[in-house]
């Protein structure tokens, strides 16, 4: 009979590449990932205007800038100038992002009517 030697003692596998692999991915799929929470703009579409009645409202957003009527002024100034140009806060306010304005810049404008009490805001081109 041939004898090939002793018989080894089975080694068990080794785990550390799996966890390895299993840990890179899970630091891939983290980074990947958002946290930001995501929020919805509340805008209506709609084919017309509607009703508009009183003076011009006109907020634009031009790069670095926000102009009311082509006056460039601040947020504060900006809600006190609305407030006196408007009748109510369902009064219709045109806003208006141009030449590389900020979409950040654009939701900051529109959270700060919103808590100023203005609900009727229409966005156009």
């Amino acid at each position: 009979m041939i004898s090939f030697g002793a018989d080894k003692p089975r080694r068990k596998p080794n785990l550390t590449p799996m966890i390895d692999v299993v840990f890179l991915l899970l630091v891939f799929f983290m980074l990947a990932s958002r946290f930001g929470a995501d929020r919805a703009l509340p805008l209506t579409v709609t084919g017309s205007g509607g009703n508009y009645n009183g003076p011009p409202r006109l907020v634009e957003l031009v790069a670095d800038e926000v102009r009311l009527n082509g006056v460039v002024m601040n947020q504060d100034e900006l809600i006190e100038t609305l407030q006196t140009l408007t009748e109510s806060g369902e009064d219709a306010i045109i806003l208006r992002a141009r030449d590389e304005a900020d979409l950040q810049a654009l939701v900051h404008v529109m959270d700060g009517l919103t808590a100023a009490g203005f609900s009727r805001l229409v966005l156009v081109e």
